[in-house]
């Protein structure tokens, strides 16, 4: 009997060294997903702060052109401004002395499509 309950003793302890190494290879897996994990979050911030880093340059490039584009745009239209002033100033009096000539020499006239009735 000594000898079958030392292979059944036997048998225990094979199954609980079987048992540990199952616990041993889960825990491994477990550490290894964990790293895993923890490296590939290290690696999606790294891809992030890139693509960040590169939006903000292009943001920057697109912004200063932008400035460029309105202080191009300010200085033409003070460039039209003084233009326009300048031709309003130049043909003001001709104008006016027009309107006047208009208004205040009426001649009078019978219309075309005036008919005098019988």
């Amino acid at each position: 009997m000594t000898s079958q309950s030392q292979g059944i003793h036997q048998l225990l302890q094979a199954e609980k060294r079987a048992k540990d190494k199952l616990e041993e290879a889960k825990k491994r897996k477990a550490k290894r997903l964990r790293q895993a994990k923890e490296e590939a979050m290290a690696e999606i911030d790294q891809y992030r702060m890139q693509r960040d880093q590169e939006f903000r340059q292009k943001h920057a490039k697109i912004m200063g052109s932008q400035s460029n584009i309105s202080e191009e745009i300010e200085a033409q239209t003070l460039e039209k401004i003084k233009e326009l002033n300048g031709s309003y100033n130049k043909s003001m009096e001709s104008v006016i002395n027009q309107l006047l000539s208009i208004v205040c020499d009426v001649k009078p006239e019978i219309h075309v499509n005036y008919r005098i009735a019988n």
